[in-house]
Formats: C-alpha cells, sequence, structure tokens
C-alpha cells in the first residue's frame, strides 16, 4: 500500500518510505563503479583518468536538474500541503517545461566548448581524444539525464517512490549490459562507455516523463500551466544547496585533479576517482534518506503540523547515526577489496588507492549529518541556510583544505582535506539548527 504524506511516521514507516529513494540512489552510483570498471579494466588508466577530468564539467549541467527536483518537490510538497492541489500541479509543470528548455541551451553549449574545457581542465595531448569523445556523445543525452534527476525527487512528492526505483533498475541494468556489450565485446573504447550511459540515462529520464503525461491517479500530472516567475525563483532558491553542492564538488573535483596530477600524475587522479565512483554509493544512502524524506518535511511544514515535524527530525538524527557507524565500519573493511575492482592491474596504484580510500571513509561518520541538515532546510523552503551548509561545505572548507594540507603535511595530505571539511561543516549544521529551532518548531 502507498504511504501518504499526511501521515504520522513511525520509524518502520518512514524507512519504508524513503527505503526506494535510498535504493535508487544506491543503485545509480553502482552503474556508475560498473562505468569505471570497465574502463579502467578493458581500456585502460589513461582513459580512466581522461574521463574523470571532463565528468565534473558534465555533471555541472545535471546539476540544474537537481536544483530543480529538490527545490521543485519542497514547493510543490509544501503547496500540496496547503490544500492546493491545482496549483501544485501547473508548479510541477512550469518546472519540468522550463528544464527541457535549459537543456536544449545547455546541449549546444556543451557540443561548442568541449574541447577547451577538457584543455582548461588539465587533460594533455594524449587524454585529450578521451575526454572529447566521451564529452560529446553524452551531451547528446543531457535532457534525459536532466528529466532523470529531477523526477527522482518528484516521484516521491507524488508518492511513487517505488517507480522511481524501477526506472533506475531498468535503467542501470541496461548501461550494465551495453557497457559489457560494447565496451568487452565490441571494443569501441571510450565511445562505447558514453554511449552506454547515454541510452541509459535516457531511458532513465523518458520513462517518468511518460508516467506524467499519461497517468490519471498520479498526486502530480503534466498539463497547462503558466508563467510565474515567483514559483521559478522559489524552486530555484530552495534547490540552491543542491545545486551548489554539485556545482562545487565537480570544482573541487577539478582542483583534486589539478593537484594530484601536479604532485602524483596519473596514478594520483586514477587513485582519486576510484574514490569518487565508490565513495558515492555510501554517500548516496544519506542522500537517498533525505531526499526520501523532504517531501514529507514539506508537507507537514505547509500544513503547520509542529508534532510532526518534531517526530521527523528526532528519528532522523538517530537513524542518521547508525547509518553512520555501519557505512564507516563497513567502508574500512572494504576499501581494499573495493580498490582491487578498478586498480589490481598496478600494485603501487592499488595500495595508493587503498590508503587514500581508508582516510577517505573516516568522513562517513559526520557527512551524512551534514547532508540531511541542508536537505532539512530545503524542504523547510528556507534556500538560504540550506545553500549556505552545502556551499561551505563542499566548496569553501574543502577548497581551502586540499590547497593547504598538502602544503603542511605533502602530497598524501590532500586525502585528509574532505574530512577537515566535513568537520567544520558539522559545527556549521549544528549552529543553524540549533539557531532556527524555534523558528520552524522542529524541536
Amino acid at each position: 500500500m502507498n504511504i501518504e504524506l499526511s501521515e504520522h511516521f513511525t520509524y518502520r514507516k518512514l524507512l519504508r518510505f524513503t527505503f526506494p529513494s535510498m535504493v535508487m540512489m544506491v543503485l545509480t552510483s553502482v552503474y556508475g563503479v560498473v562505468d569505471g570498471f570497465f574502463i579502467s579494466n578493458f581500456i585502460g588508466a589513461e582513459p580512466f583518468a581522461a574521463v574523470n577530468i571532463i565528468m565534473p564539467f558534465l555533471m555541472i549541467f545535471g546539476a540544474v536538474g537537481f536544483m530543480i527536483g529538490t527545490g521543485g518537490s519542497a514547493l510543490v510538497a509544501f503547496t500540496l500541503g496547503t490544500g492546493d492541489k491545482k496549483k501544485a500541479n501547473e508548479i510541477f509543470s512550469l518546472l519540468v517545461y522550463l528544464l527541457i528548455g535549459l537543456g536544449i541551451l545547455f546541449t549546444v553549449i556543451g557540443e561548442i566548448f568541449v574541447e577547451p574545457i577538457s584543455r582548461l581542465l588539465g587533460a594533455d595531448a594524449a587524454m585529450l581524444p578521451y575526454c572529447v569523445t566521451y564529452g560529446r556523445i553524452l551531451m547528446l543525452a543531457l535532457i534525459p539525464f536532466m528529466l532523470q534527476n529531477v523526477f527522482q525527487s518528484f516521484l516521491v512528492t507524488a508518492e511513487r517512490p517505488q517507480l522511481g526505483l524501477c526506472t533506475t533498475l531498468v535503467s542501470g541494468v541496461s548501461n550494465i549490459i551495453l557497457d559489457a556489450l560494447f565496451i568487452a565485446v565490441f571494443r569501441w573504447g571510450v565511445a562505447g562507455a558514453a554511449s552506454a550511459t547515454a541510452i541509459s540515462q535516457t531511458v532513465g529520464g523518458i520513462v517518468p516523463l511518460v508516467f506524467f503525461i499519461v497517468s490519471r491517479k498520479s498526486k502530480l500530472r503534466l498539463g497547462k500551466t503558466h508563467m510565474d516567475l515567483r514559483a521559478i525563483t522559489k524552486a530555484c532558491t530552495n534547490g540552491s544547496s543542491e545545486f551548489m553542492t554539485n556545482v562545487s564538488l565537480s570544482i573541487v573535483n577539478m582542483l583534486y585533479n589539478w593537484q594530484l596530477m601536479r604532485m602524483l600524475g596519473t596514478n594520483g587522479v586514477a587513485a582519486y576517482g576510484v574514490i569518487m565512483y565508490v565513495n558515492f554509493i555510501f554517500l548516496s544512502i544519506y542522500i537517498g534518506y533525505s531526499m526520501g524524506c523532504a517531501p514529507i518535511i514539506g508537507y507537514h511544514y505547509g500544513a503547520g503540523n509542529k508534532d510532526e515535524l518534531k517526530n521527523l527530525f528526532k528519528k532522523s538524527l538517530r537513524i542518521i547515526l547508525v547509518m553512520s557507524i555501519v557505512l564507516t565500519v563497513a567502508a574500512e573493511a572494504l576499501a581494499r577489496p573495493l580498490s582491487m575492482i578498478f586498480v589490481s592491474y598496478d600494485q603501487e596504484l592499488l595500495e595508493m588507492t587503498t590508503y587514500a580510500f581508508a582516510v577517505y571513509s573516516v568522513s562517513f561518520l559526520i557527512s551524512g549529518y551534514n547532508i540531511y541538515a541542508s536537505s532539512f532546510f530545503t524542504a523547510l523552503n528556507d534556500g538560504f541556510t540550506s545553500a549556505l551548509i552545502s556551499f561551505c561545505r563542499t566548496l569553501i572548507f574543502e577548497v581551502i583544505a586540499v590547497l593547504v594540507l598538502p602544503v603542511l603535511f605533502g602530497a598524501y595530505g590532500i586525502w585528509y582535506a574532505v574530512i577537515t571539511a566535513e568537520v567544520f561543516a558539522l559545527m556549521l549544521s549544528v549552529f543553524f539548527l540549533a539557531r532556527n529551532r524555534k523558528k520552524y518548531g522542529y524541536i
């Protein structure tokens, strides 16, 4: 049976409602790991490093989908909470149409600038062809990729998280099959990897689009709308933290790649690429839980139900505590086996990657609270506070750490940057949660 946003949530009901979002995000990250596995093992370390150099540029465009999805779903959930279903559907439709228009514009920009951007990001003559090939093919699927990101949030708001999970499953399985076919069998190299990803993203974006057009039972449906600049502004403001998170991660990844290329060479970039692939598997559980909770929080905030807000906040902190302990222990235990999946062919690279991931994994003790705090304020339609936490956590604190720690502790000091950034971000999150507790009534 579907769980409605208006219900009182026990631990069991909260985990049941958020479980599809968590699994969906984990599957998305696992499919990324499969991409990395095939590229690293069947094409080589240099193409693997090249893909990791151009990937942050591609993710910046996808970040717009996350921004409109998370910010828009918070606004739509709030509007549903006030009882205005017609307005909620108009806002939903407007945001989806806006995203498609932006996708067309971004596709043209990306196709034109992928080569000079690759050079700017540090691709040498050997890496450049791989960067350009991978980037241009993926840009062709940018619109469905952005739609896939936006619908992940709206399907939860529409009380259809299971459909989001099924779509992600089909999309991911197709990616794995096509990776094996295009790379391992047909030997199409980087072009094959990009084509497999582009096709799977198209599946992930088009299936929910068709659902929202044809379904008559969905709480949200695509239909007629009108220009509402206030709603667009509010949705973008609400989702600015998610946008900042994704853009900041892309910028920080570029900085990491630049620093590592300078200090440790191609091996350093490849090791960091492995961490980025695997790291997201663990973080995706926090992200999925926060994404699944957000529409519930937004609905009860819109309905003025402070008792349920307190209930959700208290239970979420306890759930994240258990998650943080389990995930950190698992990551430390699996540091070497996971590294071997990608780089077992090079002993020196394997040792570097294992050490780096073991250090990086300590951050999982803290990161869940910071991810939830930012998402929590997004759900409360407080985009400024949410964005400030994300901006400082993923950009300001980490950029400073990436630049300063190698100077103080040598090249391997860079692996401790994320822990440093998460500690300072936790202090900031606690400050804002304490400061706003009476304003929103969640404590």
